[in-house]
């Protein structure tokens, strides 16, 4: 099975950062190892803090840098689960999900509060993207004539 972009990232920049404790640990400066690993200065010396109060075995896993998802991965299951229905079996009157729906969906479903235009980041981490129909609906002539 082959490993998504996200997990291949992950990888690479624990290697980076098992790199720089290797480097640490043979007496190498903070800027040398951002050099040498094409880093930046404040990522090596997080690194560096790090490596200092649990050695290279903190630096194996660090913590994820930013604000925390706002759904569980259980969470984001059930919303897929439900949004794969489609939106008529959630109650709409057609089957076009818009990010209003997806939304309502989302409260419906977790209880978490989702704006609209924010509704993107749960559905990127689905794996969906923006869609649009290829040719637009036919209109239907006045003259009823094809």
């Amino acid at each position: 099975m082959a490993r998504s972009a996200a997990a291949r990232r992950t990888e690479q920049l624990q290697q980076r950062r098992l790199e720089a404790a290797k480097l640490f640990g043979k007496g190498a400066s903070q800027a040398e190892v951002a050099r040498q690993l094409k880093v930046s200065r404040v990522s090596a010396m997080r690194w560096y803090r790090i490596w200092r109060k649990g050695g290279r075995p903190a630096l194996v896993q660090v913590a994820r840098l930013g604000r925390p998802a706002r759904l569980t991965p259980a969470q984001v299951r059930k919303v897929e689960k439900r949004l794969l229905h489609g939106a008529q079996a959630e109650g709409y009157s057609t089957d076009l999900w818009t990010l209003p729906r997806v939304a309502e969906v989302i409260s419906r479903v977790t209880g978490v509060k989702y704006h609209p235009g924010h509704v993107w980041r749960v559905l990127r981490r689905l794996g969906s993207s923006l869609q649009r129909p290829a040719t637009p609906p036919a209109e239907p002539h006045a003259s009823g004539a094809p």
